[in-house]
Parts: structure tokens; sequence; C-alpha cells
């Protein structure tokens, strides 16, 4: 099994606006370890930690190509949010009793996070303001009345609705025609969480090589990864390469990588004030190619906007690192969201890669004939919370122990698959404009045309469950 190299992604606003951490050692020599991670990020950092909290003994290597949290874990929103959006789907993947599980285990894991921060000293920026959901074309007023239906007949009530003029008044955005408020949400600076989370791994006693990309898997008892400098023996390899999975030829149809674009403002000073946007909640619109921003501790607006941009193959290149084209429409979406702001506070712009599956969930299994290897991927842009979830299914598969975590009927899970090359790409790329036109249409109160409607109809589903 061989893994494409990849070059570094331009820094995060985040990763520059925090001190650099001493990289780990690269590896070299010959090591061994009881399991080893491959990917830094979040998914594989809290992997680890579950790992050495139920197995103290356990020996954990993480492998990072380049630094911990250099990936999608270190340039995306920042929005730590529950599973209570998606539980429609969940309860047709699941059944009812474990989508509730899931549901509020996903929620407790937000609150949990912010008490992992305080517990460890670590200055993430946790803030838990709640989350809303808004409408902001009247196509999409009402959208998420089934997944209120699916949270109601589960005896959960994560929502509260609220009238336009409310939203309007707690965003400060003329846009928002109406929406629902989730309390339980926070965000985080999500590289400074990253140093922290991993700073504790280290302290815990796991491993971590970076700057050390692994070119080849040998399967077997011992697993063997090998990188330029040296090998790690593995009784049992957690794969959690996210987007970069699409490499591995067995994963790769599970998963698309999609572009996301962050632009952020300068510190915006009293104009925050004077926008009315004050009470520090994080805030998602409904398109499929959404909408997302949130402000920051010293007072900037971060907006994002996944734009669904691909790359041909499994490349993670320019597009999923700095893509002016969907810099340059992440920009337009800001000021049409607050008019009010001039085009002279922009400070910077970057992008990342969103490792997409078909229904926005992720896949949890074993390479085929390889009991000794496990993946979890397919975080869809819902990473920083959900991902703690992720880190006690993987580590209770790496462990084999027999759990709740160990059942859940996310592991082995028919997922949908997307179509090889060139189809993927060439049938993607048609799909992505039909969705770009439709929702462009419905954004300016005009009828989307019906072949647009069609083959937007194609597309994997969304950050949330939809009307």
């Amino acid at each position: 099994m061989k893994f494409r190299a990849s070059p570094p992604l331009k820094p995060s606003h985040w990763q520059t606006s925090v001190p650099a951490a001493t990289s780990c050692h690269a590896l070299q020599g010959n090591h061994h370890a009881d399991v080893a991670i491959v990917g830094g990020g979040f998914v594989g950092l809290w992997t680890a930690l579950t790992i050495r909290e139920l197995e103290p003994d356990c020996r954990v290597a993480i492998i990072e190509q380049h630094l911990c949290g250099s990936g999608a874990s270190g340039r995306n929103g920042g929005f730590a949010m529950s599973w209570w959006p998606k539980i429609g789907t969940l309860r047709a993947l699941c059944g009812d009793h474990e989508a509730r599980f899931l549901g509020q285990q996903s929620e407790k894991a937000i609150l949990d996070l912010g008490e992992f921060c305080a517990r460890h000293g670590i200055d993430a920026h946790f803030t838990q303001k709640g989350w809303l959901w808004t409408a902001t074309s009247p196509a999409h007023i009402d959208t998420w009345d089934g997944t209120l239906a699916a949270c109601a007949a589960l005896g959960a009530e994560p929502f509260q609705r609220l009238s336009g003029e409310e939203v309007r008044r707690r965003t400060g955005s003329p846009s928002h025609l109406a929406g629902v408020f989730e309390a339980s949400n926070a965000t985080v600076q999500p590289y400074a969480l990253v140093q922290g989370i991993r700073r504790v791994a280290l302290d815990t006693g796991v491993t971590i090589f970076e700057n050390s990309h692994i070119h080849r898997i040998e399967p077997g008892a011992p697993v063997r990864l090998i990188t330029d400098g040296g090998t790690l023996d593995a009784d049992r390899v957690v794969l959690a390469t996210n987007a970069w999975s699409a490499s591995i030829p067995e994963l790769a149809r599970l998963i698309v990588p999609v572009n996301s674009s962050i632009v952020i403002t300068q510190p915006l000073g009293d104009r925050l004030e004077k926008i009315g946007w004050t009470g520090g909640e994080s805030i998602t619109d409904s398109q499929l190619m959404v909408d997302y921003y949130r402000t920051t501790r010293d007072g900037r607006i971060a907006f994002g906007k996944g734009t669904g941009a691909m790359s041909f193959g499994d490349a993670i290149g320019k597009v999923f690192s700095e893509d002016a084209a969907t810099a340059a429409q992440t920009r337009d979406d800001l000021f049409v969201t607050f008019p009010m702001l001039s085009r002279t506070c922009l400070d910077s712009a970057w992008s990342g890669p969103i490792d997409r599956t078909f229904d926005s969930v992720p896949v949890f299994g074993h390479l085929r004939g390889q009991p000794n290897i496990c993946y979890g991927i397919g975080w869809s842009g819902n990473g920083v919370g959900p991902s703690r979830l992720g880190g006690y299914i993987l580590a209770s598969m790496a462990l084999r122990r027999d759990d709740e975590w160990s059942r859940s009927s996310l592991i082995g899970r028919r997922a949908k698959t997307f179509p090889p090359e060139p189809f993927r790409y060439v049938g993607g790329s048609i799909v992505r404009n039909a969705v770009r036109r439709t929702e462009m249409a419905e954004m300016q109160g005009r009828r989307p045309r019906s072949l647009d409607n069609l083959l937007a109809g194609l597309a994997p589903a969304g950050l949330e469950d939809k009307n």
C-alpha cells in the first residue's frame, strides 16, 4: 500500500497566530509500537489519548507527514458542533436507540472539550455560546423541520425556534429570514486546540513522529510502516488520514475531498457592536455550499464557504491550500451577509480539504483481510466535536474491546460510494456547477432551472439534514 507525498498546505490564520511548537523528531531507525496511528489531527490525537486512558501500558505512536494539525484540523472554522443536525440520517443508519445515544454523546463531547481545556490549561479560546442555523433565502425557511421532528421523536429538544426578527437582531445581518438555535455548540481556535491535545498526548506517554511521510505500508503481523528515515512495526494500525485517505485505493471511493475556503477580517473593534453580533454565536446558513461564520476572541469575523471545488484524482494540492477562485466566492458571500463592512477590512484567506462522504457521516472499518488495520474517515466538515467520539470508536476497534463504541453501527456500514476517476471529477464538477446555479437562483428569489434542480439532487448530503 503506497501513499502519495503531499506538500505542506499554506498556513492558516489559526496557525500563524499562535507560537510555533517545537516539532517532534522524525522517524529514524527501526521502532515498534503496540498501536500506530497514521495522522496527527484531531482524530489521531483523540484516538491515541483514549487508548492510553483505557490501557496505560499500551505503546502508542503517531506518525504525521508534516506537523500535527497541519491538515484540516488546523485550518477549519473552529465550530464544535453536535450530531443533532444529522439525526435523521443517524436514525436511518443506526436505529432510534443508537441515534439518540450518538446525539447525546456528541453534545456531551462539546462540554467535555471545554472541561478538557480547563483541566490541562489549554488556551484554545473555547467559547460555548451556541449555534444559529439560519435561512438566507425563502427556499430555505423551515428546511430544519424534519430534523426537529426527528429529535422530538427521540425525546430530544436541542433546538429552539427563532423568529426572523430575532435572528437578524442576534447576527446583525439583514440576510437572515428565519432560524433555529442550538445552545450546546461552541467555537475554538482549532490549531491552538490541536497543539494543546498534542502536548497532553506527549505528557501521557504517546510517541509522536512528525515530518515523517509514510511512503509504504506493508500489511502483516506486525504491520510495517516505512518512511524515508526508518520503519515502525506495529501490532495494530489506525488510519486517521481523512482527506488524504483518497490515496488509498480501498478507501478512495468512500470519500471525495472538496474545498472549503475561509476569509478572516482584521480586528473590527466596536464595529461588531455596531453590527449587533455580540453574543458569540456561530452561524451556518442552509445552502448546500454552506456559508459558516463566527467571531474570534480578538474581534474578527472568520467567514467560510464550502465551495465543493475538487481536484482530479487523489492529490491534495493548491485548491485545498490557497485557491483564488473559491476565496473570491467566500469574500463575496461575506459582503452580501454583512454589507456594512468595507472590503478593506480583510486580513487573510486560506482553503482546506473536507473528506466528504455521500451522507456526510463518517465511515469506520477494517481494511479487507487486515483485521489489524482500521480506519475512521469522512468527517464531512464536522470533525472538531465528533472527532472525540471517533477517538472512542477507533480506540475500541484497535484494542479489540467489546463495548458500546466497538459495536457502533457506523463500523462496517454499507456507505454509498463515489464513482472512480475520471467520472468522479467530471461528474462532480457538473453537479457542483448545477448546485451553484440553483442556490444562486434561490438566493436571488428566482426559480432554478429544472435541469439544474435535477443535477443538484445528485450531490452528496450537506452539513445538516434538510427537508
